[in-house]
């Protein structure tokens, strides 16, 4: 039934639909695999990687507010960046999780993917996926709302594989997809 699913992306939507709703898809199962986890297990790592389940659900964050601000639109990405000591470097996220409860790690993460979505909605309804962002490349040429979609598609894609095997050392659990009319224990998370 679909109600189970409500992650699931369109059968037959338009190309904006599809693209969030993958983005979404990817979303809700990285979250599955980061979801009801105490410090221990956000700080769970596998063999001789540095990554966390913390550090990526605070990497995540922090490149959703990057992308739908200041690559969407210019824009500094602020708060709540600049209030946690955001130094710009390119591991700052990954080595200050550790210092993070579990309930800073959720909300961080959801209220970032309750602000990207309504960024991204509205972006969409003033110009579509053609229209060009902010985002662009030295000799000027600007990426479309579309590319940022897809590269957001890209980044969860890498990270929800990475979470997979983190979680699976954590405890054990393991799916591709979260299970029918699941819903996350810990922070605020609404699915799509």
């Amino acid at each position: 039934m679909i109600d189970d699913y409500p992650w699931e992306p369109p059968l037959a939507g338009t190309e904006a639909e599809h693209l969030t709703g993958a983005l979404d898809r990817l979303r809700t199962t990285f979250r599955f695999k980061a979801d009801d986890l105490d410090p221990a297990g956000l700080r769970t790592r596998v063999g001789v990687s540095t990554l966390t389940l913390g550090g990526l659900l605070k990497h995540l964050a922090l490149v959703e507010s990057y992308t739908f601000t200041k690559k969407l639109s210019g824009e500094p990405i602020g708060a709540p960046w600049d209030s946690l000591g955001h130094d710009g470097s390119d591991d700052w996220e990954f080595t200050t999780a550790a210092e993070d409860s579990p309930e800073q790690l959720y909300a961080l993460w959801d209220d970032a993917v309750e602000r990207s979505r309504a960024k991204l909605a509205a972006a969409l309804a003033d110009g579509g996926l053609d229209q060009l962002v902010h985002a662009a490349h030295p000799d000027g040429r600007r990426a479309s709302l579309r590319r940022l979609v897809c590269d957001m598609i890209e980044e969860y894609g890498r990270h929800t594989g990475q979470a997979d095997l983190i979680r699976e050392a954590v405890d054990g659990r393991v799916g591709e997809d979260p299970p029918a009319g699941w819903r996350a224990r810990s922070g605020n998370y609404r699915i799509g």
